[in-house]
């Protein structure tokens, strides 16, 4: 079943119980590689790291007209990267491809980087789909099961 209203808009801090929520689940957490923060250390880094940084782009994904996840963009040194997280019930519905293609209209900086478990195949799929391929002499944490995916500029050539 797919959704057809999918939509950006900017965080309100009611969305963090919801994306807390999500990041506590069992499956996501597993599939991520990421271990959930408490509660205080989730809203402190939200926040301060993630909404208080002013060079982050930071969306709500809205379903359907429900919160369903979370889209956003910061720097990394001289590196752009994105990550999403979006609630289990949502996954397989063509959602992430849309709410990462909307965002991607948004976020122009390329070349772009994201570096999601390996093993979360369908996060790396809808990584691919959207045009990120393998950043070759990658010196990320493969070592660690993450894969270092990059989106560049056409016409730019290699980052």
């Amino acid at each position: 079943m797919t959704t057809n209203d999918v939509r950006l808009r900017p965080v309100q801090d009611d969305d963090l119980e919801l994306f807390l929520a999500y990041e506590h689940d069992p499956e996501a957490a597993r599939r991520s590689r990421f271990t959930p923060r408490p509660r205080e250390a989730f809203l402190r880094h939200w926040r301060e790291r993630v909404l208080g940084n002013p060079s982050g782009r930071v969306r709500t994904v809205v379903a359907d007209g429900a919160v369903v996840g979370n889209i956003v963009a910061w720097w990394e040194g001289e590196r752009r990267f994105t990550g999403y997280w979006l609630e289990r019930a949502y996954w397989g519905r063509g959602i992430g491809s849309r709410a990462l293609a909307l965002f991607l209209r948004e976020e122009t900086v390329r070349p772009l980087f994201a570096d999601p478990f390996a093993g979360n195949r369908a996060s790396v799929r809808l990584l691919e789909k959207s045009g990120f391929v393998p950043y070759e002499g990658a010196e990320h944490a493969v070592d660690e099961g993450f894969v270092l995916l990059v989106l560049r500029d056409p016409a730019a050539g290699a980052p």
